[in-house]
């Protein structure tokens, strides 16, 4: 934290500091005045033992009125200070849930799709959410975003919520049966592009954190790659299901029509780890770990492979802090007064600017 400059709100009260310079030059004089007095009290009277006498006596207490009366005039100015804050520029997390028909699978306990919702909610539960902003959309053939940008945990947890036990594209749709990651990707891209055109640029570390069970390696998914690594967004790719896989559930029967023959889905590790690999970041597996270490493992490689600060300048009032000052000095000069009539004068004088004041 660093100051570099002070305004004035009321700069007509600064010819007031006129009155405190001509105490203080006043205040040097009586104290030239007492060292000389003291020097020669000391030259001409012989004692048994060598006397000492403070530096300035009760003139110490003077001098914190002086003090105090120049904050209380600075402080009726209204100066405000010019901040320079270096903080770290935070990370922004955009989800891309798979959405499509073969998270319905029940190869892993309860389905892939109800496994990965809790895998996200472990995820948002690690965040401390206080430098973290999370997007959330949902992909299957096309994109359906969720959540925008946001710090705001229940936001995320509203929809996570209502999203809890199966994905919202219907398995009669035929855009539910494929898995279009690439299209995905192209949506966080916008989903970023959204927010620095709402809130402006902000410098912050992105990664994308893709939730499938895979998609065939296709010249489109690279095409959003290479858009990705453009941008500075890594993708970190968290697969779901089993290589033994299991059958997609049937289609509701419609009157007169033949089922389709069942449909085997496993998990495609190899393309989800070639998807992880070219975006820059790490393929994760649920299921291999718990998930709070996957979780944890995300968090701190984003962290320390993409550390990102960015300067904030912000105008704190200096008002109260002032006047707290010249409080604190009031306090410290009644020490230095022996005289205990006078004492009481200066703290009933105090006890009725306080009452004033309220």
């Amino acid at each position: 934290m660093l100051f570099s400059s002070i305004q004035f709100l009321a700069p007509g009260f600064l010819w007031l500091l006129v009155i405190p310079s001509i105490l203080l030059v006043g205040w040097i004089w009586q104290l030239y005045k007492r060292r000389v007095a003291i020097r020669l009290y000391t030259q001409t009277r012989i004692v048994p033992m060598r006397e000492r006498y403070p530096f300035a006596g009760e003139l110490s207490f003077w001098l914190c009125v002086i003090l105090a009366l120049t904050l209380v005039i600075v402080a009726l100015t209204r100066p405000q200070a010019l901040v320079h804050t270096i903080r770290s520029a935070g990370i922004d997390f955009v989800i891309l849930q798979d959405g499509s028909t073969s998270m319905r699978v029940d190869d892993v306990v309860p389905d892939r799709w109800r496994r990965s919702t809790a895998w996200l909610r472990t995820f948002a539960e690690t965040l401390s959410w206080s430098n973290e902003r999370v997007a959330l959309a949902l992909f299957a053939y096309r994109p359906a975003p969720q959540v925008r940008l946001t710090r705001d945990p229940n936001a995320f947890f509203f929809f996570l919520d209502h999203l809890d036990a199966e994905p919202p594209f219907r398995l009669e749709d035929d855009t539910s049966w494929d898995t279009n990651i690439a299209e995905g990707m192209y949506w966080g891209i916008k989903m970023i592009d959204l927010d620095e055109e709402l809130y402006g640029e902000r410098r912050s570390a992105k990664a994308f954190v893709v939730v499938s069970d895979g998609q065939d390696w296709s010249g489109e998914i690279e095409k959003s790659l290479d858009l990705a690594r453009s941008r500075g967004v890594r993708v970190y790719v968290v697969g779901v299901g089993t290589t033994a896989g299991g059958l997609i559930p049937d289609l509701p029967p419609q009157p007169y029509q033949q089922l389709p023959p069942p449909i085997h889905s496993s998990l495609d590790r190899r393309s989800l780890r070639a998807i992880a690999e070219a975006g820059g970041g790490q393929y994760f597996e649920l299921g291999t770990e718990r998930d709070e270490v996957i979780a944890l493992e995300i968090l701190s490689d984003i962290q320390q492979r993409a550390q990102v600060f960015q300067q904030e300048d912000i105008y704190t009032e200096l008002y109260w802090p002032l006047l707290a000052t010249a409080a604190g000095l009031l306090c410290i000069g009644t020490l230095f007064v022996k005289d205990r009539t006078q004492l009481w004068w200066q703290l009933a004088i105090g006890l009725t600017i306080v009452l004033v004041l309220l």
